[in-house]
């Protein structure tokens, strides 16, 4: 398959700046980071970007996305503080709506369109509302970032060692088939994800940069096919309640909320199956309400241990559902859960 050369890093990055020139008196140099290694978490940043401004010049840690979301916008703001300079985030296009909210958290960008936001005293830019025109659809994500992907990958982060269990083994944990797990399991080798080590077996490496793809990709993917139902209860019916994890588990804002006594939720977020899904609305009195408060979604793992956090899903999932929602106000709780309950998972041998 050839890939859409409108939606490669490589060819965002010199339209944005080619676009940038045309529209300020800014002198740009790029450096590319394939010399310089990968920051102590983990993280690599896609370019390091000098940026020359009157009387100054500038060193970014560059981000370059060809289909911004909104929980991309949201992780890149979780991760930023971790970057040795400042974020500049690269985008084929940028959104008027993005674009305020990107400003409104001090989030330098410039896309192909000439949309910008540099905030460097005494140079400042903000362009807004320019658009592009429409090109190819970019090509769609690798299997291993689509739904039966995405649930091995799950397995691996929550369950460290899976990788080294038998195909047989890793399928049944994770709900696929067993053919599966072979093409997944070769796509990530492919990727820089899993290490064959021959004998030794495999060994999951690069697990921050594996994490970011995984929380991004998650409610694209496999989020939207778990939606049982949209659902709306008695004021303040779970906030006493405790769940039977082999049937239900909280996820989402309530389970951030009970990991970290910070937030106040909004929205119920609950997984489950679809065989406890009418005993689950009739035990609690949930009615079906299109704009109800309360979410839930079939669980997409087995629960085969029961987890110190009992009737909470995995904090990797609780992440990626605060991210998920691209609302700021989660933003502080997804940091608080990424340094209190993930780095350990991902942190390097």
């Amino acid at each position: 398959m050839v890939r859409d050369k409108n939606n490669t890093e490589a060819d965002i990055l010199q339209r944005a700046f080619a676009t940038l020139q045309k529209m300020t008196p800014l002198g740009v140099e790029i450096k590319t980071i394939a010399q310089e290694p990968a920051l102590a978490n983990g993280l690599r940043p896609d370019r390091v970007v000098r940026m020359v401004l009157p009387g100054k010049e500038l060193k970014y840690c560059a981000e370059i996305r060809a289909n911004l979301t909104k929980a991309q916008a949201l992780l890149l703001l979780v991760h930023r503080e971790k970057l040795p300079c400042p974020l500049l985030l690269i985008a084929r296009h940028v959104n008027t709506e993005m674009a305020e909210e990107l400003r409104k958290n001090g989030l330098e960008f410039i896309d192909t369109a000439g949309n910008a936001y540099i905030n460097q005293p005494p140079v400042y830019i903000f362009i807004k509302g320019n658009k592009t025109p429409p090109i190819a659809a970019p090509l769609p994500p690798t299997r291993a970032f689509r739904t039966a992907g995405l649930r091995v990958i799950f397995g691996f982060l929550r369950n460290p060692g899976l990788e080294n269990k038998t195909y047989r083994e890793i399928a049944a944990a994770v709900g696929v088939a067993l053919g599966t797990v072979d093409w997944i399991i070769r796509e990530l080798k492919e990727l820089g994800f899993l290490l064959d080590m021959g004998k030794a077996g495999f060994k999951l490496i690069r697990k921050e940069a594996l994490l970011q793809r995984w929380v991004t990709a998650y409610p694209e993917q496999l989020r939207p096919k778990q939606l049982l139902g949209r659902y709306r209860g008695q004021q303040g019916w779970w906030q006493q309640k405790k769940l039977d994890p082999q049937k239900a588990q909280w996820g989402g804002e309530v389970a951030a909320a009970r990991l970290t006594q910070y937030l106040k939720p909004e929205l119920i977020i609950i997984y489950t199956t679809a065989q406890e899904l009418n005993n689950f609305l009739l035990a609690n009195r949930l009615k079906k309400d299109l704009t109800g408060d309360v979410e839930i979604l079939e669980r997409f793992w087995h629960p085969l241990e029961v987890q110190p956090n009992e009737d909470l899903v995995h904090p990797v999932l609780v992440y990626a559902d605060l991210l998920a929602t691209g609302n700021q106000r989660n933003l502080e709780t997804a940091k608080i859960i990424y340094e209190q309950h993930i780095i350990r998972l991902i942190r390097e041998d």
